[in-house]
């Protein structure tokens, strides 16, 4: 099938609303995630990976789609990538779970208005890449941010930072190594990667009596099973709307899942966000407005060099 070509209107809407669903998704987790009490963080995460590991099974199986693993299983690199990328974006999902279940919401949220003025920053650090004037600002507030929330809350924001490098690092080693395999493919090796880790995590907690599967009722177990289905779905959507719409657009619909998971924080969870943590927000809104009006600029800078380079494909030449 041929690829959707991103200059097309009903592509760009369609691609746009796969966006906002992703996004606004991700952006509701925090209620799903405060629905599973009273399990624990490892727990949660133990049946995501498995749960979603399943779903991946069905579909594949429904598609018969699994000649692609001889491709993985032959490419030692891919593979090895895909199992950092595995462990990285694990780790971000239990420190989600955490930040969520025990009341910090808003930290988490924090971490993913982070994430972007990150990432820019490894573009730096690791693939050497050179930032324009608006960006190297950007940074530089974030990372004024940073510092102003160690001091003010009076200790390490550790739920924010680890998250915002955890995502930024997961986007790094995917833009690596991953970009081979669609969603669906990287998402069924990274949680079969880390499915044995979910196993013993469940078969220990069975031991310690602390499972809380089954044991809750009907409804608690049903959430859990649902983890896979959930899990799975905005990275499908964020999937095929990044085929459709630039990235400039996916940029700025970005923030919409830290703000959604700030409001469930402060109206729907009944969080204290404290002054000093509102500050800590503002400055890093002002970073994250800094990069914005670099993207458009830089959008709109491109599109006119393409425009200029139509126009002089089509002039006859003398």
């Amino acid at each position: 099938m041929t690829p959707p070509v991103q200059g097309d209107a009903g592509e760009l809407r369609r691609g746009t609303l796969y966006a906002l669903g992703a996004y606004g998704i991700w952006g509701l987790f925090p209620l799903y995630f405060h629905a599973l009490k009273p399990s624990g963080a490892f727990e949660i995460l133990a049946h995501r990976i498995l749960w979603t590991l399943a779903f991946c099974a069905l579909v594949l199986l429904v598609r018969r789609d699994f000649g692609w693993l001889r491709t993985v299983a032959g490419r030692p690199k891919l593979l090895g990538g895909l199992t950092l990328a595995a462990l990285l974006i694990a780790a971000n999902w239990v420190v989600y779970v955490l930040a969520v279940i025990t009341g910090r919401t808003y930290a988490a949220a924090l971490g993913y208005f982070l994430n972007p003025i990150v990432t820019v920053g490894l573009g730096v650090v690791v693939l050497k890449e050179r930032l324009r004037p608006l960006q190297w600002a950007a940074v530089s507030v974030g990372a004024v941010a940073a510092v102003y929330l160690t001091v003010a809350g009076g200790e390490f924001p550790w739920i924010a930072v680890s998250l915002a490098f955890s995502f930024a690092f997961y986007g790094l080693v995917k833009k690596k190594v991953g970009a081979t395999l669609d969603a669906m493919h990287s998402l069924a090796v990274e949680t079969l990667v880390l499915a044995p880790v979910a196993v013993g995590v469940i078969v220990w907690l069975a031991a310690q009596g602390s499972t809380t599967f089954g044991a809750e009722g009907p409804w608690h177990t049903g959430l859990l099973v649902a983890a896979g289905v959930v899990t799975a779905i905005p990275l499908l959507l964020f999937a095929a709307a990044a085929r459709r719409i630039p990235l400039v657009t996916i940029g700025l619909i970005q923030f919409l899942t830290p703000m959604l998971q700030l409001l469930c924080s402060v109206l729907l969870l009944d969080e204290r966000v404290t002054g000093a943590l509102w500050v800590g927000f503002a400055i890093v809104w002002l970073a994250l407005l800094l990069l914005t009006i670099d993207s458009l600029r830089q959008g709109h800078s491109n599109r006119r060099a393409r425009r200029a380079e139509a126009e002089a494909e089509l002039e006859p030449c003398p």
